[in-house]
């Protein structure tokens, strides 16, 4: 619906004198201003030096809608045309969503692009984190959207195994074996000294025997290595599934530089004339493409900085053949972004290659204190720690209600709360109540069948509910557009209140046949759009609670 009323609006605007100018069409906060709003009429407005009213006048007298979309129009306030829908395009998107059912939000991209997330990316050296986590969900639920809106997503995880802190791994890890076996063995300076290394030193000893912490520190140290990277693996890989998330794609870091990929890299920017050597370093010329100095690749002692081999992996995703990549980073990854934007631009990359959603910190609260960490990380709260206390549901949806830019206090409490206040308990019940409706008239939703007859749905409860329903395409294209699963839990909670009012204040069961019938179709459709956008951001739509 939305799709056909910009399409004519822009003619209009085009028949004034204005192609391909930007507006805004959204759903009004008040219903009482209408089903959709626009502001084209002030920007044209602003183009013509004009009084915006003046404009909106002069837009309705030559605009075309198709036939049997609009109902009434009204010019409002400073310049907005309010739109009122006519009932047949409400009963059309119900039908749209009894046909389409579990796809009903999804889209076709008129131009399909391949496009690679990745998230969490956690050093390989410890338990995943709760903001982890938070990047996990937000990762995830990214990569759902865009594949809603019709895209092909790779999911993806970038194991960050080379480096020094794989070296203190080692070294942690190898000072708890000795530990296990009698010995006085101290952590070195910068290493790990959570509770999990003690565990990984007892499967390490029940896997390799104890002759194990007899062997000479060098040889040790690289076995000590390959174990330690191999079971933090597996235990995130573990908590990860356990969450919901997988990956289509692993790469390690230590294969960009086997696979002789930094050196590539650094032929790359050679040629083109990007870099330059200075005090015996050699720099990139990223200030010529937007960063406020250049940066050094390589080090007068010969070794590379932390962002070469971060190129060397951009470069790689461009030459695997993606339209686009989305890296999920931390905040204190804030200040890297324009350093690599800089890099691909100067490769020649179009700028809307590369992109960073960033994630900012979880604090932990439970009854009204912040929880710091716990026993077996040593320093900070786990995901898996979290999962288990609140759940996946709860976990993931917290993690995503906010954006992902804003810091997030998660009241474990709250997440745990059976009631209205919890709001994903809030939305997963509307969901439940549906089904009961269902239950309670004794047959299947989708048993249910045929075209909606507004005039057999009085109340404007129901009105209100169907309108909401049929926006439910357009917050998962804006939303996948903006890279913002937020959104999707905003809609759902509206689309819950709804739902929840609309059960209160009429019956469908006992009702008139036709009324009946009407509110079962309504009841059905509403099911569908709840469980699906539950199931972009990952979470289950129960049935009953």
């Amino acid at each position: 619906m939305n799709d056909a009323l910009r399409r004519s609006l822009a003619a209009a605007a085009e028949r004034l004198g204005h192609g391909g100018i930007d507006f805004v069409l959204e759903r009004p906060r008040d219903a009482g201003h209408g089903d959709i709003a626009t502001n084209l009429a002030m920007v044209l407005a602003r183009l013509q030096k004009a009084n915006p009213r003046k404009v909106a006048e002069q837009l309705l007298g030559v605009l075309d809608t198709p036939s049997g979309l609009v109902a009434r129009t009204e010019i409002a306030g400073p310049g907005f045309i309010n739109f009122w829908l006519a009932e047949d395009q409400l009963v059309a998107a119900h039908a749209r969503m009894l046909a389409e059912g579990a796809a009903y939000g999804r889209s076709t991209a008129p131009e399909p692009l391949r496009i690679n997330v990745e998230f969490v990316s956690a050093n390989p050296t410890g338990p995943l984190h709760v903001g982890h986590g938070r990047g996990a969900a937000l990762g995830d639920a990214i990569a759902s959207l865009l594949e809603w809106a019709g895209h092909r997503v790779t999911r993806e995880f970038y194991i960050n195994d080379a480096g020094v802190q794989i070296e203190r791994l080692a070294q942690s890890l190898w000072a708890r074996v000795q530990q296990a076996a009698g010995r006085d063995a101290a952590i070195p300076e910068g290493g790990y000294h959570g509770e999990y290394l003690r565990e990984n030193a007892a499967a390490v000893l029940e896997r390799e025997g104890s002759a194990f912490a007899d062997l000479p520190a060098e040889q040790g140290l690289e076995r000590a290595r390959a174990h330690g990277l191999a079971l933090q693996r597996a235990e995130q890989d573990e908590d990860l599934r356990t969450f919901g998330v997988t990956f289509d794609v692993l790469t390690s870091e230590q294969s960009i530089y086997d696979r002789g990929r930094v050196e590539h890299a650094l032929e790359l920017l050679g040629e083109r004339n990007l870099t330059y050597e200075q005090d015996g370093a050699l720099f990139l010329r990223t200030t010529d493409f937007g960063d406020d100095k250049d940066r050094v690749l390589r080090k007068r002692d010969g070794s590379l900085t932390y962002f070469t081999p971060d190129i060397a992996y951009h470069i790689d995703k461009h030459e695997r053949g993606f339209d686009r990549v989305i890296d999920v980073w931390g905040a204190d990854h804030h200040g890297y972004i324009g350093r690599v934007r800089a890099a691909l631009l100067a490769l020649g990359y179009a700028p809307e290659f590369f992109s960073v959603t960033v994630v900012q910190l979880v604090k932990v609260v439970r009854g009204g204190e912040e929880v710091r960490m716990s026993k077996r990380s040593g320093e900070f709260v786990t995901l898996r720690d979290l999962v288990e206390e609140v759940g996946v549901d709860a976990a993931r949806y917290f993690f995503l209600m906010r954006r992902g830019d804003s810091q997030l206090v998660f009241d474990v409490d709250l997440a745990r709360k059976q009631t209205d206040e919890n709001p994903v308990f809030y939305v997963q019940m509307a969901h439940a109540r549906l089904s009961g409706i269902f239950r309670t008239a004794g047959v299947e939703p989708e048993s249910v069948e045929g075209t909606l007859d507004p005039a057999a749905l009085p109340a404007p409860q129901d009105t209100e509910l169907l309108k909401k329903l049929a926006t439910f395409p357009e917050v998962v294209e804006k939303a996948a557009r903006e890279h913002e699963p937020h959104r999707i839990c905003v809609f759902l909670e509206e689309l819950a209140a709804v739902v929840h009012g609309w059960y209160h204040h009429t019956r469908t069961v006992g009702e008139a046949p036709e009324i009946e019938r009407s509110r079962l179709l309504l009841a059905r459709a509403a099911r569908i759009v709840l469980a699906n956008g539950l199931s972009i951001l990952g979470l289950t739509a129960p049935d009953r609670m």
